[in-house]
């Protein structure tokens, strides 16, 4: 039996080496992606054990002390971790519910623009905000609600209103409003490219029949484009709840201010001051371990959810 293991190991690696090289031009095109995984994913995992030590930045990692779950539970003492846990969860849910369906219905809008010039015109129109900067988004926010010179404030004047024009970017009540709908502005044109892939490999014949059939182009979208979406649809689903403790740090961090930091700080901010600021790199760390957890358990929920939805469009 061992020998039979043994045969099985190296013909299994000969297959291996042989299609390598039969096919290494490929092989070499993956082997950067390969390398910036583990350089930049898997080797930095080390320093995950900061979050079980009493690291400090004048000793290496391997000679700080193991502490356990200390770190974790000052963090949890923390009023403003607890903030920060709150503000994560109401930011992250109100971008998936809001955020999620918006490239689906954008999709869905521009493959019913029939004239080429026009649909190529607004997809190209709604994916350019992806390409522009927080720091310049922030910068255009500010010129369109600033009270005193923003474009909110020239049309109130203009209309003849002479109340107090709200800033919204300092507002504590409407700021988490702005952020998600910032977000949509920025992210939903992205994210119709993958809709519309999927949508450009349907079947048109099954239009053709369905027109046949009575059925108008709503229940055509609704039965024809939208079903065929569905394992899409679910996948990306998978990933984006696999991510929703990552509510947007370079977002936050681009437009929020000290006023409306309480409506604001998210866990990444959190440990960005934690951390950089004030070098407390253990709890930073079990801030952030505690993030990827969340994720994981939250990927793995979903995933079970889907297979149960349709087998064929969970991802393990």
């Amino acid at each position: 039996m061992k020998n039979v293991a043994i045969t099985g190991k190296k013909s299994w690696y000969n297959k291996l080496l042989l299609e390598m090289k039969k096919n290494y031009l490929l092989y070499l095109m993956i082997l950067p992606g390969i390398l910036y995984i583990i350089i930049f994913r898997y080797i930095p995992m080390y320093g995950l054990t900061i979050a079980f030590k009493d690291y400090k930045i004048t000793s290496s990692i391997s000679n700080a002390p193991w502490i356990g779950f200390a770190n974790f539970i000052d963090l949890f003492k923390r009023n403003a971790f607890q903030r920060a846990f709150c503000n994560n969860i109401i930011i992250s849910f109100s971008k998936l519910i809001f955020g999620f369906p918006a490239p689906i219905i954008l999709a869905l809008l521009i493959n019913e623009v029939k004239r080429s010039k026009l649909k190529k015109l607004v997809q190209t129109a709604v994916i350019l905000p992806n390409f522009i900067s927080w720091i310049v988004i922030y910068g255009l926010m500010t010129a369109i609600f600033s009270p005193n010179t923003g474009i909110m404030a020239s049309l109130a004047s203009l209309i003849g209103y002479r109340g107090e024009v709200v800033n919204l970017l300092t507002n504590k009540d409407t700021f988490r409003e702005v952020i998600t709908i910032s977000y949509i502005w920025q992210a939903a044109g992205i994210g119709t490219i993958v809709y519309l892939a999927a949508i450009s490999g349907i079947d048109t014949e099954q239009y053709e029949a369905a027109a046949l059939d009575g059925a108008g182009r709503w229940r055509q979208m609704w039965h024809i484009t939208l079903a065929s979406l569905k394992p899409t649809i679910i996948t990306l689903l998978i990933f984006r709840v696999g991510g929703i403790m990552n509510a947007g740090f370079d977002q936050i961090f681009a437009i929020s201010n000290d006023i409306v930091i309480s409506k604001a700080d998210i866990i990444s901010t959190y440990v960005y001051r934690l951390g950089l600021e004030q070098r407390k790199f253990g709890i930073a760390t079990a801030a952030g371990f505690l993030e990827s957890m969340i994720g994981l358990v939250l990927v793995l929920i979903t995933n079970q959810i889907a297979r149960v939805i349709d087998r064929d469009s969970a991802i393990m």
